[in-house]
């Protein structure tokens, strides 16, 4: 596929995308969707496709996770080139970036929980982002610094929009300092945050290409702040594709398990079954018809991706009881 941004990557840089699904319970055909659509773009591209279990949540991730992913993927049909990164295995990255941030006093120690700083700046209580507000950093110089103690560690977030250019969507601009303000990029059970560690690890697996649900396309902006920050050499090309939905209109979760690859798996069902279910959702093949994953780079071209997108801007794609039953049948 084309892209107008060659001129921000160095033409010595493969390119290359990423699957990074957390291992945190059962991939959902939501969390497959996305993930298959993006393997099938990266290959029929030509591009390298690597694997990352990102599993920094410790209470919800551990090896046994990573490995269902990993048979998860592989019965799907779903192949990475090189071994796959684990995030937990090496912290030594995350802890030079930050110190590269604090070199330059971008990051300082804060132990403000989210309802204190709703309660500081007035915010009703309840859900959502908290915006930590510049009014709420610390006066003290010296408490802009990281050791790696059990305290929170947040950015510098200043006023200023990033212009996220993405190859289905076109561009589009968020603040990060309006969204989430001084965002967090150490935590204080002694990890990077998610911003923080999938920038640096884009960065060290060579990334170019990002590949994901929609729901994350402002995420994009922040971690583009942090790459400008950290002095990564040139910008990410970004791909956000839709999100799939249950009957009632909520997005497919890790909860609702009967959903869950291995669940289906174990049920019996075929995993050309869910690529065939999958392509029709997504406009690749007109009804759902048993298919192999091996089938879909051809099929994933850009103005069948673009086509997705204007579709599911108007209708989102629905995963329903039928589907259900055609996924279950003998």
């Amino acid at each position: 596929m084309k892209s107008n941004s060659s001129e921000i990557h160095p033409e010595d840089r493969p390119r290359t995308t990423r699957l990074a699904p957390s291992p945190t319970g059962d991939l959902h055909l939501g969390n497959v969707r996305s993930l298959l659509l993006g393997w099938a773009i990266a290959r029929r591209a030509g591009w390298r496709t690597v694997l990352r279990h990102e599993d920094l949540d410790q209470e919800r991730s551990d090896e046994v996770g990573c490995e269902a992913v990993e048979t998860s993927l592989k019965w799907l049909g779903i192949d990475w080139d090189g071994p796959a990164l684990r995030q937990s295995d090496d912290l030594e990255p995350y802890r030079k970036a930050m110190a590269r941030l604090a070199e330059q006093r971008l990051v300082f120690s804060s132990s403000l929980s989210r309802r204190e700083i709703r309660e500081a700046v007035g915010a009703p209580q309840g859900g959502g982002t908290v915006v930590f507000p510049p009014s709420l950093r610390p006066n003290d110089p010296a408490a802009f610094h990281f050791d790696d103690q059990e305290s929170n560690y947040r950015l510098l977030v200043e006023p200023g929009f990033e212009t996220i250019k993405d190859e289905l969507r076109g561009e589009r601009s968020f603040d990060p300092s309006k969204e989430v303000g001084d965002m967090i990029v150490w935590t204080k059970t002694g990890h990077p945050s998610y911003q923080l560690a999938v920038v640096v690890d884009d960065d060290r697996q060579g990334v170019t290409d990002v590949i994901r649900g929609d729901d994350l396309l402002s995420s994009a902006a922040r971690q583009q702040r942090l790459r400008r920050t950290l002095h990564m050499k040139g910008d990410l090309r970004w791909w956000h594709l839709p999100l799939v939905h249950d009957e009632h209109g909520r997005r497919l979760a890790k909860r609702d398990g009967d959903a869950g690859i291995l669940a289906l798996r174990d049920a019996g069902v075929s995993a050309d079954r869910v690529i065939g279910l999958i392509a029709a959702w997504s406009g690749l093949i007109p009804e759902p018809r048993d298919l192999p994953a091996s089938a879909i780079p051809d099929l994933a071209n850009e103005p069948a991706m673009r086509r997705l997108i204007d579709r599911e801007s108007r209708i989102p794609c629905c995963f329903t009881e039928e589907d259900d039953r055609w996924l279950r049948k003998k």
